[in-house]
């Protein structure tokens, strides 16, 4: 009866599996690297013309808020509120777009944790 299956033992040619082992190694220093260097990058984004502005660290954390003395208005606390809302929400967006661009060059954009499945 002949052998069903590729290779002696079910597994992969000794080789592959250290091209593979390498191959995980080195993705998983650039993701440490990248990681790391996300962690020190900021955005800032603005709102109502730039008379609120947000900065927001890679590690998803508000650093500064800067508003313009025009946009305290104490009849109208709520406009303030929502410049403010506004403006960290796109800093945020814009750390996650970040992140998941240099990410995805990484990974070759593949999916299943480190892009191996």
């Amino acid at each position: 009866m002949a052998r069903r299956g590729g290779f002696p033992g079910g597994g992969m040619p000794g080789g592959n599996m250290a091209n593979l082992m390498k191959q995980a190694q080195k993705m998983q220093k650039q993701m440490e690297d990248a990681t790391r260097e996300l962690e020190e990058k900021e955005m800032t984004a603005t709102s109502g013309g730039g008379v609120v502005e947000v900065t927001v660290s890679g590690k998803r954390e508000v650093t500064k808020i800067k508003i313009d003395p025009q946009a305290v208005d104490p009849d109208d606390v709520e406009m303030l509120e929502d410049l403010i809302m506004a403006a960290v929400n796109e800093a945020m967006r814009q750390i996650e777009e970040y992140s998941q661009n240099t990410m995805g060059k990484i990974t070759g954009g593949l999916g299943g944790g480190m892009g191996l499945f």
